[in-house]
């Protein structure tokens, strides 16, 4: 069967670390098809010679493969001439058995582009491609930060100080006062001057917890330790506050967020980033679950349901989803009882992804609505007439509308 051609004019890279192979399939007003192949390097030199070849071209469309981070490099320069490409994804356009080369894979790109069987995957404008650079490094701080604090904990725990067993958290204000001044060397007694009241232990609990044997070789990894931990909280704050001033202009988009139960402000700030505002590119909430990978497996053959499994996708926003999920599910909404009712018949992992994909697809609709969440197990009208019946009562008696009780 012969492929019909939709475009006239097309471009396929084949993008790896040090060269970029480029064909173009170019149709002449006489119908007449030529085939013009490039090699380039992957120096900033080498990139700009393939922008201004390709606009030299004005071609109708251009494709790359998504390998790896290289192609961003070319993608940033063709955008820079005002050619935005295509970035398909490698599993739809495997090439030929047998004639697998750098040359033959642009060309097979170039020919599946020109008869329009490539769906371009979604890339962000350049901003926010940009702070995408900052919310992952955090995203990897945040999973240095929690090493640190675990390694923290067990060198406690090998030292004989069972902190962790009378307090919930070992890095709250409380406890972290009460570790350094372990790691000072003071004795128990005047280490507990810095427990606060709200601990639920008693004193005598908390010095029995904190009688250990720290030895100097102890108190000397719990010093690096703390430094190293306090460091890494200074470094997220510095790139939380560089993250927020890079979404000025989305405060809106920010605050409808923030309404969704288990989302914060950074949480929001870190899923804009990767998703964007405009949810037309994604078409559906089906396509957006789909591209993040955390919708369910389709997957039947001969009427029989196979593994559902999920596949990849983006791990950084499915990653977030799991944080969203799990704090929603410990809060007074629809996706508590949801969470309760599956993890029942399919168990936690299964219900966390669930309850994120259900708070992906919510999230779709309120950014193509512009509109606040809404709970379905919330009654709002009596939440807003018991908030202000008081003072309509009042009012209805000050002007003679309610009589006043004999």
């Amino acid at each position: 069967m012969e492929l019909i051609s939709l475009y006239k004019r097309v471009i396929g890279l084949d993008v790896h670390q040090a060269q970029i192979t480029a064909c173009a399939i170019v149709e002449g007003v006489d119908g007449v098809t030529r085939v013009e192949q490039r090699q380039f390097g992957a120096f900033k030199r080498d990139r700009h010679a393939l922008a201004e070849w390709a606009r030299a071209l004005a071609p109708e469309l251009v494709v790359m493969e998504s390998t790896g981070i290289y192609w961003k490099s070319p993608y940033a320069a063709l955008e820079a001439v005002g050619i935005r490409s295509h970035v398909v994804n490698a599993r739809h356009v495997k090439n030929v058995p047998g004639r697998k080369t750098d040359v033959g894979d642009a060309q097979w790109l170039a020919t599946l582009a020109r008869a329009g069987l490539l769906r371009a995957s979604f890339v962000p404008p350049a901003n926010l491609r940009e702070l995408r650079l900052i919310a992952r490094q955090r995203q990897k701080l945040v999973g240095h930060l929690a090493s640190e604090k675990n390694r923290l904990h067990k060198v406690l725990t090998d030292g004989g100080v069972r902190l962790g067993v009378v307090v919930s958290d070992v890095h709250g204000q409380s406890a972290r006062a009460m570790v350094k001044a372990l790691i000072a060397g003071r004795p128990a007694h005047e280490v507990l001057v810095f427990a606060s009241n709200r601990l639920k232990a008693s004193r005598e609990e908390l010095f029995d917890a904190l009688q250990g044997e720290l030895s100097a070789s102890h108190r000397f990894v719990l010093a690096e330790l703390m430094s190293h931990i306090e460091e890494i909280e200074a470094r997220i704050a510095r790139f939380d506050a560089r993250l927020l001033d890079g979404l000025g202009g989305e405060q809106s988009a920010l605050a409808l967020l923030q309404t969704v139960p288990g989302i914060d402000l950074i949480g929001a700030a870190m899923l804009l980033v990767e998703i964007g505002t405009d949810m037309s590119i994604f078409a559906s909430a089906d396509r957006l679950a789909s591209w993040v990978g955390i919708c369910p497996g389709n997957n039947e053959s001969a009427g029989k349901r196979k593994s559902g499994r999920i596949r990849q996708g983006n791990t950084y926003v499915r990653r977030l989803l799991c944080e969203f999920a799990h704090a929603a599910s410990r809060t007074a909404s629809v996706f508590k009882s949801k969470f309760q009712a599956l993890t029942i018949r399919r168990g936690h992992k299964r219900a966390i992804i669930a309850i994120g994909h259900k708070i992906l697809r919510t999230i779709f609709h309120m950014l193509t609505d512009a509109t606040h969440f809404h709970d379905s197990t919330v009654d709002y009208e009596a939440l807003s007439v018991a908030r202000n019946a008081p003072r309509w009562i009042k009012s209805l008696k000050r002007f003679g509308f309610l009589p006043d009780p004999v």
